[in-house]
């Protein structure tokens, strides 16, 4: 049996957005699923779009998701030669020809046809000339008159299309490069693509892309068209509806678990199962389980699933993971005290932005009280609780979560007093918020000798103030 290989070729005119990603993704999972190769190619024949740091943008988004390729990248520009040689074998063959037409001719032919109630493909004026190449001539395909062609789509099952609907279509333009129809039937075919998945926008290439095949004598692939992401109003996935660059969702703070977990079940399903590792996806994909319907992009499903990896990461990973989330103090912060921040705020935090900025009293020198915060709790009669809370630290033998929790509860019942009379003054004075983990928690990763520094500094801020 002939070795799967699959390829994902984005054009590198500017980020590598949600959709391409899933593509990629689907791409990679049948591929490994398979034992195939994946091959990663760059479609840079737009001399004017292609930039070299919309590649890197690629490249990085690839490896950051972990959809390692085996071969490439490939870059098409690099193959034009190639795509020439082939466009004058089919010329010579008599299945391409020169085209002079100018785009003005070719708008005014448009509108006619529009006009007249036809579809407004071009007429094969220069079809029968047999025309040589002059400035501006472009090179068009001689596609079939007559007959159907039909894609056999793993996904969406076979789609037939008539020929005579299909037009000559342009396959090198007039500066001499090849056009994406024509190129990516020869790149695909000369590095032994045999399963073309791609988003459903291509459906309508593919009869022409087929032809194309059939004319230069290559094997024509399987096609699997998968069904494009809609924003939650139903229209195509767009910047109005959020971020759709996969790197701003690392910006943001996403683990890349989440967002491939979360891509996934963009239109493909395993069961009710919602939740899976990379491996478990790398054995139970299929494209028999990609829907035929648009998926619909939930940004609040996308958190709930990063909150869950965040949840279940280990917090050395998560230090890794949160170097350029960080403040700067945080550099120079000992690494123990590091780890017990991620591992009090991880059950918390839907994002790794989130966890940072939640951490900032962590490691602050002098901390900074929330206004409403200090006004409502650090008040002259809590001043006195914190000052002995302070002077009972020193000889606290069980500095423990459970230990503080049971020395708050017998301090409070010592001194006749609901918990929450010194629990809310002990938080501000700790975090400088009325919102932390737990104070317990919070006093065991401070440590005792900055716990009482800081109660000491709340004491002294509510002498100053009140």
């Amino acid at each position: 049996m002939k070795k799967i290989r699959t390829r994902f070729a984005p054009s590198p005119t500017g980020y590598l957005h949600i959709g391409g990603a899933r593509t990629a993704l689907f791409n990679w999972l049948f591929t490994r699923h398979e034992a195939g190769e994946f091959i990663l190619r760059i479609e840079d024949t737009d001399q004017e779009r292609s930039t070299e740091e919309s590649t890197k943008a690629i490249l990085d988004a690839m490896e950051w998701l972990g959809l390692n390729w085996d071969e490439g990248p490939y870059f098409q520009a690099e193959r034009v030669d190639l795509h020439r040689d082939l466009v004058q074998k089919l010329i010579k063959e008599g299945k391409a020809y020169y085209c002079t037409c100018t785009p003005e001719v070719l708008e005014e032919k448009r509108k006619k046809a529009m006009a007249a109630g036809k579809k407004p493909k071009y007429d094969g004026t220069c079809r029968e000339k047999n025309l040589g190449k002059t400035a501006g001539s472009v090179v068009r395909f001689r596609g079939a008159q007559t007959g159907a062609t039909v894609v056999e789509d793993l996904v969406k099952g076979n789609i037939s299309f008539n020929n005579e609907e299909l037009d000559d279509l342009i396959i090198e333009r007039a500066d001499g490069y090849p056009t994406y129809n024509f190129a990516v039937v020869v790149d695909d075919a000369l590095m032994n693509i045999t399963h073309v998945i791609r988003g459903d926008d291509h459906v309508n290439n593919t009869p022409r892309q087929i032809l194309l095949y059939e004319a230069l004598g290559f094997d024509v692939p399987k096609f699997a068209h998968v069904p494009m992401i809609l924003g939650a109003d139903k229209a195509r996935l767009s910047k109005r509806h959020g971020a759709t660059s996969v790197m701003a969702y690392k910006e943001m703070g996403y683990l890349p678990e989440a967002l491939v977990n979360y891509l996934v079940r963009l239109g493909w399903a395993h069961g009710d199962q919602e939740i899976f590792s990379l491996s478990e996806l790398v054995e139970v994909f299929s494209l028999g389980a990609v829907g035929k319907s648009p998926a619909v992009f939930n940004p609040e499903k996308l958190l709930w699933l990063n909150a869950h990896y965040i949840r279940e990461t280990k917090p050395e990973k998560l230090c890794e993971e949160m170097k350029n989330f960080w403040p700067a103090i945080v550099a120079g912060a000992d690494a123990d005290l590091t780890k017990k921040v991620i591992a009090d705020l991880q059950t918390r935090s839907r994002t790794l932005v989130e966890m940072a900025a939640s951490a900032d009293f962590y490691f602050a020198e002098n901390l900074q009280y929330e206004p409403e915060a200090a006004q409502k709790f650090l008040q002259p009669e809590a001043a006195a609780h914190l000052k002995e809370i302070a002077a009972r630290i020193p000889a606290w033998g069980n500095f423990t979560k459970e230990g503080i929790e049971e020395f708050l509860k017998s301090y409070a019942h010592e001194k006749e007093i609901k918990l929450k009379v010194i629990a809310q003054p002990l938080r501000v004075a700790l975090t400088g918020k009325t919102v932390s983990p737990g104070i317990d928690e919070v006093m065991v990763t401070l440590g005792k000798d900055i716990v009482i520094k800081r109660i000491h500094a709340a004491a002294d801020w509510i002498a100053a103030n009140n």
